[in-house]
C-alpha cells in the first residue's frame, strides 16, 4: 500500500503549487508594420508592367500610367490600343472633372458626329464586358466581408470581386480604376471616352460599366483637376480642359525611355502580410487596430526597379 500525506500536509502542498510561478513564455513577436513588411520582401514579390497592357498618357503636368486589364475586358483593351496606335487621344482634352467622383477624357466633340475625330481602325461597338466568369482567375481574396459582393480581393494587382454562386467576377471601382463611359445602352461603349475614379469609391458602378484598368502612377495629376461647374462636372468653356499632349503604348517607347517601376504582386505570403499590416495598424500613432480592411482601402505597392548591385 502506498503511503498517505497526512491531510494538512496535503493541504500545504497543493497551496504551494497553485502560488508557484507559471513557466516563462517567450513574449508574442510583434507583427511588422506596412513599410517593414515592403522592405522585408524579395524580388519575386514584385512584378513589371506588361509593356503591350501598359499606356502612358503624357499631361502638361507630367506622365500617367496605366494599367490595362484585358482578363476582365480584353475587346475593350484591344480598341483601346488601336486607339492608342492610331494616335487618337493625341490633341484631345480632359473634359469633365466632377468632385467627389470622376475625371473623364475623350473627344471634347461628344456625340456631334460631324465634329467628331474618326476612329481609324478601332471599332465603333463594343459588347458590355461588366463581368467576366470567375473560373481561371487567380483570385486573391480578402479575409474580411463586403457589402457589394460576396467576395473580394485581388486579381494581378486588380482590385476585384466575384459571385461564387453566379460564376462571375468583375473589377471594383476603386480610386485609380479606369472604365470605358457609355450612353444608356449596355454595349455603347468602346473606350474612346475613358474615365477615372478620383472620389469615394462608387461601388454601385459595379457591374455597370465596362472597366478596363488602372492608375498606377500619377493620380495626382487627375486628381486635382479644377472641377468642372457644368452638369456632372463638364467644363463648359475650351480654355477650362485640359490638353492631352500624346498617349503612348510603353511596348512603343524605347526601353531607356520606359517608366522604370514595378509593383508588388497580389498572390504572395509577402502581400498577405501587406495586407494584415493595413488590417490591423501596428505604427506607434494607432491606438486601435481595425480588424477590417476594405478592397478600396488597398492600393498596391509601386516602386522603381531597384539597379542591380554592383559587383563587389
Amino acid at each position: 500500500m502506498r503511503p498517505t500525506l497526512p491531510a494538512s500536509l496535503l493541504a500545504l502542498s497543493l497551496a504551494a503549487c497553485a502560488h508557484a510561478p507559471a513557466p516563462a513564455t517567450a513574449p508574442a513577436a510583434k507583427a511588422p508594420t506596412t513599410q517593414e513588411v515592403i522592405d522585408a520582401s524579395t524580388p519575386a514579390d514584385w512584378r513589371p508592367l506588361d509593356p503591350d497592357n501598359t499606356i502612358y498618357m503624357q499631361l502638361p503636368s507630367g506622365m500617367v500610367v496605366i494599367e490595362l486589364a484585358p482578363a476582365f475586358a480584353p475587346e475593350h483593351a484591344a480598341n483601346i490600343r488601336a486607339l492608342v496606335g492610331g494616335r487618337y487621344f493625341d490633341g484631345l482634352s480632359i473634359n469633365r472633372s466632377q468632385d467627389n467622383f470622376v475625371v473623364q477624357w475623350g473627344d471634347p466633340a461628344g456625340d456631334e458626329l460631324p465634329l467628331r475625330r474618326p476612329l481609324g481602325e478601332a471599332r465603333a461597338s463594343l459588347p458590355a464586358e461588366f463581368s467576366r466568369a470567375a473560373g481561371g482567375l487567380d483570385f486573391h481574396a480578402l479575409p474580411d466581408p463586403d457589402g457589394w459582393a460576396p467576395e473580394v480581393g485581388f486579381v494581378q494587382g486588380f482590385a476585384a470581386a466575384r459571385d461564387p454562386k453566379a460564376g462571375k467576377a468583375w473589377l471594383a471601382h476603386c480610386y485609380g480604376t479606369v472604365g470605358a463611359g457609355r450612353a444608356m445602352a449596355p454595349d455603347s461603349s468602346n473606350g474612346s471616352e475613358l474615365y477615372v475614379v478620383t472620389g469615394q469609391s462608387p461601388r454601385q458602378l459595379d457591374l455597370n460599366i465596362t472597366t478596363v484598368g488602372r492608375v498606377v502612377v500619377g493620380m495626382e495629376r487627375l486628381s486635382v483637376m479644377p472641377r468642372g461647374t457644368g452638369p456632372l462636372g463638364f467644363y463648359t468653356e475650351a480654355s477650362q480642359r485640359t490638353p492631352i499632349l500624346a498617349v503612348r503604348l510603353a511596348s512603343e517607347m524605347p526601353q531607356d525611355q520606359r517608366a522604370q517601376i514595378e509593383v508588388m504582386r497580389t498572390d504572395t505570403p509577402t502581400w498577405d502580410a501587406y495586407v494584415e499590416s493595413r488590417r490591423n495598424r501596428r505604427d506607434e500613432w494607432y491606438l486601435h487596430p481595425a480588424g477590417h480592411i476594405d478592397v478600396c482601402n488597398l492600393s498596391v505597392p509601386v516602386r522603381p526597379i531597384p539597379k542591380p548591385a554592383a559587383a563587389g
